[in-house]
């Protein structure tokens, strides 16, 4: 019984060695020429580093003739880093002899920037397709242009420098500037490079992780006329401002004359009792009274008779 415990912590013994103690990978190191000790890889097991990861980024670094050392990689795969990622860009700028640290590479990819990309823009320039920009000259028709937009990677200004969309945003102004500026479409049509020209010459990549090469216009169309369009709305917020004034008149006619009816109307309730007044002082008697019902009778029938001789006449 004794035995088969003994057998057993052995077994376990070996298991754990040799899952703490990358001997493997220890040798695969020391055959490709890179000098590092088990002890070191051990320690990488206890600060819960991937020991795999270090050591294949160390032979790749030392294969390509880039002297790195682990502690360097330690630290930036601990800052959550991607070490294959910055030695594949060290090793690029190596080889397209561009000046590029360690720490600049490793900056960078903190940074949120892919710097093997970078390295590859910064050797192979990047062409950046703008939208459809619109833009209007000053005779009010539109123009829709489409850029090209050639860039290289500044490798000085990768950490804080702007990106490709403060690129499109300073060029898409630069074109609507430009074309705003012309004094027809047919100016920006005939001559389409003086925007190219005018754009290129405003140093748009100021301040950002690019250098401007070109700009190429790739495509002119003509939109909208704009300023047509704005002096139809103009003229028709005019005619609905004129409309609602002449409303207004025509409510303030119709309320006058009701006021005016209404005074009439008063004045008429008055009558009768001016006649009965009339009659207490003496000044108006029963035949004058008698004459003025007969006036008002007769002018009566003689409006209605004239109605129906005008309803007969159209008739």
């Amino acid at each position: 019984m004794g035995k088969y415990f003994v057998a057993g912590l052995v077994v376990v013994f070996l298991i754990v060695f040799f899952t703490m103690v990358p001997i493997g990978l220890w040798v695969t190191a020391k055959f490709s020429g890179v000098n590092i000790s088990m002890a070191s890889l051990v320690a990488m097991r206890f600060r819960r580093l991937s020991p795999s990861k270090i050591v294949n980024a160390m032979i790749k670094s030392h294969q390509a003739g880039l002297d790195i050392s682990n502690n360097n990689l330690e630290s930036h795969y601990l800052s959550g880093g991607d070490i294959n990622q910055v030695v594949d860009a060290l090793i690029a700028a190596e080889r397209a002899n561009i000046d590029l640290s360690f720490e600049q590479a490793a900056a960078i990819d903190l940074a949120g920037r892919n710097v093997f990309e970078a390295v590859q823009v910064s050797v192979t320039p990047k062409v950046i397709n703008t939208p459809v920009i619109a833009a209007v000259a000053k005779n009010g028709i539109e123009v829709k242009v489409i850029a090209k937009v050639t860039v290289r990677a500044n490798i000085e200004r990768l950490v804080g420098g702007a990106g490709e969309e403060t690129i499109i945003a300073r060029v898409g102004e630069g074109i609507v500037t430009t074309v705003g500026s012309s004094e027809s479409h047919s100016e920006v049509l005939e001559n389409p490079d003086n925007i190219s020209e005018t754009v290129l010459s405003k140093g748009l990549d100021s301040g950002t992780a690019f250098e401007i090469l070109s700009i190429d216009i790739a495509d002119v169309d003509v939109g909208r006329n704009v300023g047509a369009e704005l002096q139809r709305d103009q003229a028709e917020a005019d005619k609905n401002i004129a409309q609602a004034k002449a409303e207004e008149r025509r409510a303030q006619a119709i309320a006058l004359e009701q006021e005016n009816r209404a005074k009439v109307v008063e004045a008429e309730s008055r009558i009768p009792i001016a006649i009965a007044k009339a009659f207490e002082e003496g000044n108006l008697g029963i035949m004058d009274y008698y004459n003025m019902e007969n006036i008002k009778s007769d002018t009566k029938m003689r409006e209605s008779i004239s109605g129906d001789i005008g309803d007969d006449i159209d008739g």
